[in-house]
Order: C-alpha cells, then sequence, then structure tokens
C-alpha cells in the first residue's frame, strides 16, 4: 500500500547555498494511521536574520540539534524512498532541492501541491499556501485537525505548513474526482505535477491584471527582455512566455 509522505522545511535562507533548520512532516498510511515528524536541526551555515524573520528560528533554538540527515524524519524518508509511494510539498522544487542537498536521491512519485492548486483553482489570483488556507477556508478546520495529531499551530512553521497542506491536499483530491472521475486522483496529481500550467494572466508588473497572451500581441520586446533578464521567473512562466513568442 501506497504511503504519502508530506514534508516542508525552514532553512537558513533561500540562497544556493543556505541549508535546512527544520523540517515538518507526516506519512500517510491510511486515514487513521498518520505519523507526524516536528524536528529542528543544526546547519553548517549561519541562519540569516532575513529567514529569522520569517520563520523566528534563532541560533540558540539550534544548539544541541542533530544535523537533518541524523534526524528521524530525514531518516524516514530515505526508508520509504520508492516510486510507489508519493512525496508532497507545496513547491516541491524548493524543498526537494534542499534535502538533496543533504545527500538524497529521489526515487518517491512527486507531488507539487502548488504547481496542482494552478491547474485545478486557477481563479485564484494567488497560490500561496497561506493564501489557499484562507481562500479555501481551510483554517476553519485546522485547530481540529491539528488537536487529533496533537499539533500546536505557529505561523511559517514547518509542521503548521504541513497541516494545512494536509487539508489542501483533501481538497486537491476531491476536485481530482470531480474533474477527471476516470483516473486515480492521486496518479492524476502526479501528472498534473509534470505538466506545466499556462499562465493566463499577469500577477505582477506593469502588465499586473492583463492577458499574457494579448501583452504578446501588443509588446513582444517586453516579455523577451522578461524571458531572458529575469532570472527569478518559475517554470510556468518561462513556459507560458515561450508558448505566447513562439
Amino acid at each position: 500500500m501506497a504511503k504519502y509522505v508530506l514534508f516542508d522545511t525552514e532553512t537558513t535562507g533561500a540562497l544556493e547555498e543556505d541549508r535546512i533548520i527544520q523540517m515538518g512532516g507526516m506519512v500517510v498510511n491510511s486515514k487513521t494511521d498518520i505519523e507526524v515528524y516536528d524536528e529542528m536541526c543544526s546547519a553548517v551555515l549561519p541562519i540569516k536574520i532575513e529567514a529569522m524573520e520569517v520563520h523566528n528560528i534563532t541560533p540558540d533554538l539550534l544548539e544541541g540539534k542533530p544535523a537533518c540527515v541524523n534526524t528521524r524524519f530525514y531518516q524516514k524518508i530515505v526508508e520509504l524512498n520508492d516510486s510507489s509511494n508519493y512525496l508532497i510539498a507545496h513547491n516541491i522544487k524548493f524543498d526537494l532541492s534542499m534535502i538533496e542537498k543533504e545527500g538524497f536521491e529521489n526515487r518517491y512519485t512527486l507531488i507539487d501541491t502548488l504547481r496542482c492548486a494552478k491547474h485545478m483553482f486557477p481563479d485564484l489570483p494567488y497560490h500561496r499556501l497561506q493564501y489557499i488556507r484562507y481562500a479555501l477556508e481551510l483554517y476553519k478546520t485546522e485547530q481540529e485537525e491539528a488537536d487529533k495529531l496533537n499539533i500546536v499551530i505557529k505561523a511559517h512553521d514547518a509542521i503548521g505548513d504541513v497541516l494545512v497542506m494536509k487539508l489542501f491536499l483533501s481538497k486537491l483530491v476531491a476536485k481530482c474526482m470531480e474533474l477527471y472521475p476516470d483516473y486515480n486522483p492521486m496518479e492524476k496529481l502526479a501528472d498534473l505535477t509534470r505538466t506545466p500550467v499556462l499562465i493566463q494572466t499577469f500577477k505582477f508588473g506593469k502588465y499586473k491584471g492583463r492577458e499574457i497572451a494579448e501583452v504578446a500581441r501588443e509588446d513582444a520586446g517586453y516579455l523577451n527582455w522578461m524571458r531572458t533578464n529575469m532570472k527569478d521567473l518559475d517554470e510556468d512562466m518561462k513556459y507560458t512566455l515561450d508558448k505566447v513568442l513562439g
């Protein structure tokens, strides 16, 4: 029977050299059999002030903590590392890259709830996890779920984000069953994770709110400049620009 591993990381920062300092995870074996992990770990780099500002993890909280590879959760994801199991995160590319810095080599089937959100809830103006938490009213049931799993909810905390992700995953599964009734919902979510999203409208910049295809007809030079010079564009925006400019 497949295992579903949901996880989130907090890190020393968001640059290439940064490393994990907290991991939150759930291993879902069945609806009633859920393992919860909430662990801090030491890192070889100091925590950047900008990162502390977000997650409130300070150096003193990491004193005496094990290295990431020695945490129970890291060892669990290594133990279950097989394509028959699912590894799930919101913007999984980032969190997966972080555990890969610790030597992890992925064999899981991946589900990115961020990309699935873009596919299945295209009318939402934003797809950040905390935005989804309120837009889909997940906050109304999260305390009940937290109490069942003995989780303390805190803002910008790895296990707190995993709790929201678990609630959102249930919404995604239900949406899958509605839109794709002939498919196994988890397999379909994995398929959507592998499928780039064609973004319809700009959510930032001077053309915010405008249709991207329309802007391509009016100002292709600007879109070409974006594609060439904006190094932080995500894969979906790159895919969209290539499509409309192609």
